[in-house]
């Protein structure tokens, strides 16, 4: 039982400071973004995801291979998440990052949940849906959105919506990735999948040529977003959703919007706004109230 509990903590740490970094993921987007076609900087950035998440599994001697059973599940995984990388990207490109980024973390959660109560044909308890709707007000405050209503649904931001529907698909697919072997492999080649998928769909003379091309602000971002922000806390997000259930772990988007805003001051100096403290705050308390048995 001791084992276990420190197995839940080590789960809860790690998905935290996971979202810390999707959190100073989001501006380092935006630089990506203006870069090369949402497909293309997709492409780029996974390359450097397999190729870290490779080397890792090596050095950790995790087994590679997975049962073929399980290769229906991994290609639908993989044109999930090609999917979402598109309208990710194509989100952040015309959209309002900050509303769509708010948005998407509000949103994922919630859709999530509702997803899982529809598989498992229950309803919600008392203590999840308070998390919720907590969880719901901290996106409300956090978006100021007495003041941004009509900008929310702009044609940008749509794209932001989609993804949150695919995400919340993928992470039920990737919660069942350990019945096939090791979820960490499961990710892995959903990666290269991925890259497959996307090179179908990109010019590799243009991307040859914005590699040539790219700068200093160009290749930290991209190592950040591919190897440190991909590579590593999203996969570890898929990990803890084949030990936790996909629901359980969304909830911990709370956590995104508050690290982005901090990430924001600290990089750019961007002012950080009473809503944001209280919306953090209160999106913090929605992920301690949904999770609170995962602790005892």
């Amino acid at each position: 039982m001791n084992s276990l509990a420190k197995n839940k903590h080590f789960l809860i740490v790690g998905i935290s400071l996971s979202m810390l970094i999707w959190g100073m993921s989001w501006p380092s987007a935006k630089v990506l973004s203006h870069y090369g076609k949402p497909l293309e900087i997709a492409l780029i950035r996974f390359v450097f995801t397999f190729i870290s998440l490779f080397v890792l599994l090596h050095v950790l001697k995790v087994k590679l291979s997975i049962q073929t059973k399980g290769l229906p599940s991994l290609l639908i995984a993989s044109v999930l998440i090609a999917l979402y990388s598109m309208l990710f990207f194509t989100g952040i490109l015309k959209g309002m990052p900050g509303a769509g980024g708010v948005l998407v973390t509000t949103m994922t959660p919630i859709v999530s949940y509702m997803l899982a109560l529809i598989i498992q044909k229950r309803k919600p308890s008392g203590k999840e849906l308070i998390g919720l709707l907590i969880g719901l007000l901290a996106g409300c405050i956090l978006l100021s959105i007495w003041n941004h209503a009509s900008q929310i649904l702009q044609s940008g931001n749509l794209f932001f919506i989609l993804s949150t529907l695919v995400w919340a698909i993928l992470s039920r697919i990737t919660a069942l990735s350990f019945k096939y072997g090791s979820p960490l492999a499961f990710s892995l080649w959903m990666y290269l999948l991925c890259i497959l998928i996307l090179t179908c769909f990109v010019d590799l003379q243009s991307i040859k040529q914005l590699l040539i091309k790219g700068d200093t602000m160009f290749w930290g971002n991209m190592l950040f977003n591919g190897i440190v922000n991909t590579g590593i806390a999203t996969t570890f997000f898929f990990y803890a959703t084949s030990k936790i259930g996909a629901e359980k772990t969304s909830s911990f988007i709370y956590i995104v919007p508050f690290a982005a805003a901090i990430s924001s001051y600290i990089a750019i100096g961007e002012i950080i706004q009473w809503n944001t403290i209280v919306g953090g705050l209160l999106g913090i308390v929605a992920v301690w109230v949904i999770n609170k048995k995962i602790k005892n």
